[in-house]
């Protein structure tokens, strides 16, 4: 929490949004009272693009021939805002960011896929659900937020599900800036009794804020309004409202339709959004397939916990399968892998998250332990399997015929 000073007109709030196919960034500037602004696009210290535009209404900055933003290479612009008074004298100035990317649905040899850019990107990742044994849903500090990031990337991963629970910014900051494709979920109303028209006004009201809150980080690429039907109510319409209010980034509906809590009857499949989406512990088998309208997602699959004494929660540790040593689970996780490149490859996957990155209290079935202290798979190992994977995904763009849905 900080407070700071402003002038009597502000920047309250802005709006950006990449348009690649129109060569441009759409911006929307919020303000109470002042109207100009002027909007500037740097590249490090160049001048690239400036216009001027009214607060309360969208302008545009041309962006010519841009750098594209991926995992790959993460370049980010910079942008300067101007918001000028009555007198035309500036009465604030906002610094911030952007990038020029572009998701959606298309089509690679009759199959479809989620496409970054244009082509298809094996989504390839871990399921982070960011608790720390210090401070439960708080990182000690932002070098321990950005280290969990940067573990990932090092891993050879591309991907983060964010798992029921939201970041602070600077979370965010570094997926854009290291390059890491985020599915962003929302978080879940839990038990039965709180069930209730109340909690569900308030679960509209806050996913709405958590769009709201990072509709302008690159890296988000997909919303996740429900998660294997725990607390899940009204999913179609969800579904279509997250679609309609947010175009720009893809969304699924209910991660893990095939799962359910016991207290309540699965909705299940939505039929609806972006994604058919499974999870199977401990996979990858048995994995969804696309259907004539959405892509194929494995929300979560894996699982495989090792027992690390000395760095484990003082509870019964549990996890979906088991291996004896390091060498064991990484053999195990190779052999996963390759499945999940079979399923990519010939059963038309394209999205693959393994459960997780670190141990979770009484899970233990992280790529590290809950303290971040130990890696329980080789690295260089994994490194080069999650990699070959993605590559595999990159070949299937050649020759390929894609278009749009």
């Amino acid at each position: 929490v900080w407070i700071e000073p402003v002038n009597k007109y502000f920047i309250q709030r802005i709006r950006l949004l990449p348009e690649l196919d129109k060569g441009r960034l759409k911006v929307f500037v919020e303000s109470d009272g002042a109207k100009k602004v002027s909007a500037a696009a740097y590249d490090g210290k160049q001048l690239i693009a400036k216009t001027d535009g009214v607060s309360g209404s969208y302008f545009y900055l041309p962006i010519k021939n841009p750098k594209l933003w991926s995992p790959d290479s993460p370049f980010l612009y910079d942008l300067k805002l101007s918001l000028y008074d009555a007198n035309g004298d500036i009465s604030d100035v906002v610094t911030s960011y952007f990038a020029m990317r572009d998701v959606k649905l298309g089509k690679i040899n009759g199959v479809i896929r989620p496409l970054l850019n244009g082509k298809f990107v094996m989504q390839l990742g871990l399921l982070d659900q960011g608790y720390w044994p210090d401070g439960v849903l708080t990182a000690p500090t932002e070098e321990a937020l950005k280290f969990d990031i940067e573990y990932t990337k090092r891993a050879g991963y591309n991907l983060i599900r964010k798992h029921m629970k939201t970041e602070p910014q600077r979370f965010y900051y570094w997926t854009d800036k290291l390059g890491l494709l985020v599915w962003q979920d929302m978080a879940a109303i839990w038990y039965p009794n709180e069930d209730s028209t109340k909690y569900r006004e308030m679960f509209r009201k806050e996913l709405k804020s958590i769009m709201d809150d990072h509709y302008n980080s690159p890296s988000i690429i997909a919303w996740v309004p429900f998660n294997e039907n725990w607390g899940a109510f009204d999913v179609k319409n969800i579904t279509d409202w997250v679609k309609q209010y947010d175009p720009s980034r893809l969304v699924n509906g209910n991660s893990g339709f095939n799962n359910n809590p016991c207290y309540q009857k699965a909705y299940g499949d939505p039929g609806n959004g972006d994604f058919v989406d499974t999870h199977i512990y401990v996979g990858p088998y048995g994995a969804s397939v696309p259907d004539s309208t959405r892509a194929a997602s494995l929300g979560e699959f894996g699982g495989v916990g090792l027992y690390t004494r000395g760095h484990m929660w003082p509870v019964e540790n549990n996890a979906y399968a088991y291996e004896p040593t390091q060498t064991a689970l990484t053999d195990r996780y190779m052999l996963l892998l390759d499945q999940v490149n079979q399923l990519m490859k010939y059963k038309g996957l394209s999205v693959a998250i393994y459960t997780q990155t670190t141990d979770v209290e009484h899970e233990v079935n992280g790529v590290l332990t809950y303290d971040r202290k130990v890696e329980k798979m080789r690295l260089e190992r994994i490194k080069e399997i999650n990699e070959a994977v993605i590559r595999d995904s990159y070949e299937l763009n050649k020759n390929a015929g894609t278009g749009g849905l």
